[in-house]
């Protein structure tokens, strides 16, 4: 048993002082205790705690882009052609250098779990490695962080609705969706073998003498221009959280009504796949019908702001989901940003911009969409105020910075970004200080060692 003391310590929406938490062996929270002294073997902490940022959606190998590219303007479109020629370098080894890269920038800006919407599993061209080398580097890169990982196996069978692969998306496909599930079966297994415990369907990996999940399988439908009709129905029989893209631009809401003459939305709940285990990533072109669609399965939604405002995307209607009943959560997706509070404030900033009026969203509903509402989406367990398992996972923010002195409780997210992060807990372990990762220290030079392999033009 491990105790933490906390100054003040964010619960149930409301800020409590002088918190001493007892962390159980397994890393969940055993007990809280409020307006107590520390106790003489509590390691202390001042500030604001936060429960730890849930990242929902993430593609880790688009950090290649960050800062690269903005010259030529263009349109999603353009984007992923680039995005394309970056996947074309990626391999097992250097992989992993770049996934502890970001996971460790993740971890010291306050994210304490990440869900890896991963599709690039073969080699360039499409033929299988001897195992899963790609699933494995990513498992292991976050092991070494530390971070809590959901892989996301995603299924990438078509170039579109209608279209073959084209060369360069060769390597994310498995040919059928036979190929695809039995990989997805094998890839549990291989988790297993790697790394310790017990996987079958939707289990975990846990660290090293401890039962606290640290690696967890879901599956992913990568949209409906990756996955054809006839092969959706099978994402009802698989187990865990399951992620898709979907309506993230105009163009594929047209070529999915010309094809099959509904939206996105009405395919995938037409395949029994819209259901509280779904969770549907962008969702920025909805319709009434399809708000009302996800709402009504209590699905979850994953916003992405800072990605959406990069790539032209549009403002999705995340109030008009959350009236609905869908369960809001944030992604960094490209990692434009990594700054979970940054991603908080542009869930507001953009409902603002498109309403005309402040606090569609309150403090304590965005802080709510970083945590539990990730939780939710990635079918991981809660941090503190969100029931009996809730996990020790914490974030701690300065309140007396340049940037947050003067804030009012939780209103501090409004003004705070990652700067401001400075202790991160996994688990009831400090793994991150002041932007420095605990084991593996300056983020900056793991980035250089990672992007060293990579030849960027």
């Amino acid at each position: 048993m491990k105790t933490l003391w906390f100054e003040n310590l964010y619960v149930d929406g409301q800020v409590i002082n002088s918190v001493a938490v007892l962390v159980a062996d397994d890393g969940s929270v055993a007990e809280m205790r409020a307006g107590v002294s520390a106790p003489p073997e509590a390691v202390t902490y001042s500030g604001l705690a936060l429960p730890g940022a849930n990242n929902a959606h993430s593609h880790a190998f688009h950090r290649l882009l960050r800062g690269r590219t903005h010259a030529d303007g263009g349109t999603f479109w353009t984007w992923r052609k680039v995005m394309y020629r970056a996947a074309e370098q990626l391999t097992p080894e250097n992989y992993y250098l770049l996934a502890r890269a970001v996971y460790a920038e993740m971890l010291t800006a306050g994210y304490t779990s990440v869900a890896e919407f991963h599709y690039v599993h073969h080699q360039v061209g499409g033929t299988p490695y001897g195992g899963h080398d790609m699933e494995l580097a990513l498992a292991r890169a976050a092991r070494d962080v530390g971070i809590r990982l959901v892989l996301l196996d995603t299924c990438y069978l078509t170039g579109g609705i209608g279209q073959e692969l084209n060369e360069q998306q060769a390597r994310f496909s498995d040919g059928s969706i036979d190929g695809y599930l039995e990989r997805h079966a094998g890839l549990a297994t291989a988790l297993a073998d790697d790394l310790g415990g017990a996987f079958g369907g939707h289990s975990t990996v846990g660290y090293s003498g401890s039962e606290d999940p640290l690696v967890t399988l879901g599956s992913a439908i990568h949209s409906v221009r990756g996955v054809a009709k006839p092969d959706l129905p099978a994402f009802a029989g698989l187990d865990g959280p399951l992620h898709a893209h979907l309506s993230e631009q105009p163009a594929e809401n047209e070529a999915c009504l010309e094809h099959y003459g509904v939206t996105p939305t009405r395919l995938l709940a037409d395949a029994g796949v819209v259901t509280d285990r779904l969770s549907a990533v962008h969702a920025t072109h909805l319709t009434d019908e399809d708000i009302r669609l996800l709402g009504d399965a209590r699905s979850a939604v994953v916003m992405c702001p800072t990605t959406e405002a990069d790539l032209a995307d549009g403002i999705g209607p995340a109030s008009a989901l959350a009236g609905a009943s869908a369960v809001i959560s944030l992604g960094s997706d490209q990692h434009v940003v990594l700054d979970p509070l940054l991603e908080l404030r542009a869930l507001e900033a953009g409902e603002r911009l498109g309403s005309g009026e402040r606090g569609r969203f309150s403090p304590a509903e965005l802080i709510a969409a970083l945590t539990s509402g990730g939780a939710y989406s990635m079918h991981i367990r809660p941090g503190v105020g969100a029931g009996e398992t809730q996990v020790a996972d914490f974030v701690v923010v300065d309140t007396e910075s340049v940037r947050t002195a003067g804030s009012v409780g939780e209103q501090v997210v409004l003004a705070a970004t990652a700067t401001d992060a400075t202790h991160v807990i996994v688990g009831g372990r400090e793994v991150a200080a002041h932007g420095e990762h605990a084991q593996l220290g300056d983020v900056a030079q793991l980035y250089g060692a990672a992007l060293r392999e990579f030849e960027l033009d």
